[in-house]
């Protein structure tokens, strides 16, 4: 079947459609003669442009030539394999089907003469039934801040104020090892993995797990020897000789008001806990709704038991691919140079992303059956509403790209949407145009659906922290966008207080 270069609507064209085994349905497609013969002017037209006869300039032979020299039946197929991916495009949005795969196209009747009668099977997504969606629990962190989650927050400031003493006990998590460390790939000595005197600190990260247990217990002039798989080379293990130098244990200081003030923004440790606390109570509440959306997702899709199509999942897994291609060009990283870096192949990014690719279908398929199984619809005007929000959002983009926009004066939403509201107009037809000719009603359509099935689950469920305490909805689903966590420029914890700035020495000029 070709890509058609436009969507034309044939509309003296009749379709229907057969229900069969196995998520199968029988399209049957019945094309009138008079749009064959105009699909046949077309055919000639192309082949006169594509074709040099003698007397004529390329373009413009006339029919009678172009039928005489190739025949009337070459046109006629032609243009019946120009129509048909039109025609059952045309079929399966007139139906609003589903499908999911490739369509086995046939050429029933028509083939010389007459009208034509195409047959198309094609599978389309099923539509399943699941149980249990109305009683969900889950289970997310506590929006509530503990005492022990702000000390250790309030040790990380510490910590550059700490101390390390040497100790003459065996070493244990948190104490740092001062030794001369030799490695060796497969045996042969690697000048790259030796070092004298590299200090480690058990428990923090290595190029092998395997030295955080081989490290405890261990004594000054004690030498030690572990190894393990290299974490990017297959068939290759790394193998390091440890001579323990020294054993130091790290110390914090005593949290006092004058440490605090040389250490962060606070002059006491009363102000310093009190913001840490607050800090980390607004992260944990702008966390809450998107673990438990999370959470929700992967419940319901447990209920699906019946086994899933594979074009689902190989669909799923070829959109992941092709987004994480994207996000790679966007950052100025081509595919192929992060599969030679990450030292992977596609097959196997694939087989890494298939189960999570198949517990999205899941989701998928189990928001449906919810839909189906409350009868939830989508009118006319959730779709209109929703293009309007996109058309708003395209809208704006384009005039800050433009520079309509000042910020710099204090404008709300509906004297923006005022000053937009050509663009928005225009965008809005553009985008209601887009989608109707390329078929993406019926994905908005489904889109919205979901939102609204995943609505109704998130109304009944019931939720819980990790020591069983229910937790009010209300609390979670409420929108607060004046208390939005800003976003760290700079890579640290948004619960960690923040560190004073170190005071100029030198004077403005």
């Amino acid at each position: 079947m070709r890509a058609p270069n436009k969507r034309i609507h044939f509309r003296s064209v009749n379709s229907s459609v057969k229900n069969l085994e196995d998520n199968k349905v029988k399209v049957n497609i019945e094309v009138p003669e008079d749009v064959i013969d105009v699909a046949i002017d077309e055919a000639f037209k192309k082949i006169s442009k594509e074709v040099k006869l003698p007397g004529f300039r390329q373009g413009k032979a006339p029919r009678k030539v172009l039928e005489a020299k190739f025949g009337k039946e070459y046109a006629r197929s032609e243009a019946l394999n120009d129509i048909v991916g039109e025609v059952y495009f045309q079929a399966v949005n007139e139906h609003e089907l589903d499908v999911i795969a490739q369509p086995q196209l046939e050429l029933i009747e028509g083939q010389e003469s007459g009208p034509a009668v195409f047959e198309a099977t094609v599978e389309v997504r099923p539509t399943l039934e699941i149980q249990g969606y109305k009683n969900l629990e889950i289970r997310v962190p506590s929006p509530h801040v503990t005492q022990e989650e702000i000390d250790e927050s309030v040790n990380r400031l510490l910590e550059q104020a700490s101390e390390r003493n040497e100790v003459g006990r065996p070493a244990t998590t948190g104490d740092f090892i001062t030794m001369d460390l030799s490695g060796a790939i497969n045996g042969e000595p690697e000048e790259t993995l030796t070092a004298e005197g590299f200090v480690f600190e058990i428990g923090s990260s290595f190029i092998i797990e395997e030295i955080n247990a081989s490290l405890e217990g261990a004594e000054i002039g004690q030498e030690i020897e572990f190894g393990g798989p290299h974490p990017s080379e297959e068939d290759a293990e790394l193998g390091f000789v440890a001579k323990i130098l020294s054993v130091e244990e790290k110390t914090l200081p005593e949290l006092t008001d004058e440490l605090v003030a040389e250490l962060s923004e606070f002059e006491t440790v009363d102000l310093l806990v009190a913001d840490t606390r607050e800090r980390m109570e607004e992260m944990k509440r702008n966390q809450l709704p998107g673990q438990v959306t999370s959470k929700i997702l992967e419940a319901i899709s447990e209920l699906v038991t019946e086994e899933i199509p594979e074009p689902l999942i190989q669909e799923q897994i070829q959109q992941q691919v092709q987004d994480m291609a994207m996000r790679m060009a966007q950052q100025g990283m081509q595919f192929e140079q992060f599969l030679q870096a990450t030292n992977q192949s596609i097959e196997d990014i694939v087989a890494n992303l298939r189960e999570p690719s198949e517990q999205a279908v899941r989701t998928d398929l189990a928001l449906r059956a919810v839909a189906v199984a409350e009868s939830i619809e989508v009118t006319e005007s959730d779709i209109e509403n929703e293009i309007e929000n996109v058309a708003k959002q395209y809208a704006l983009q384009a005039a800050i790209q433009a520079e309509e926009i000042d910020y710099s004066l204090e404008m709300t939403s509906e004297e923006i949407d005022a000053q937009l509201s050509s663009r928005i107009k225009t965008e809005k037809e553009n985008l209601t145009n887009s989608l109707q000719e390329n078929g993406q009603i019926r994905i908005l359509k489904a889109d919205l659906l979901k939102q609204k099935a995943l609505k109704l689950v998130e109304d009944s469920v019931k939720i819980e922290d990790e020591d069983g305490n229910e937790i009010d909805k209300e609390e979670i689903f409420v929108e607060n966008t004046e208390n939005a966590p800003e976003l760290s420029q700079n890579g640290s914890n948004p619960d960690d207080p923040e560190p004073k700035e170190e005071e100029s020495s030198e004077s403005d000029d």
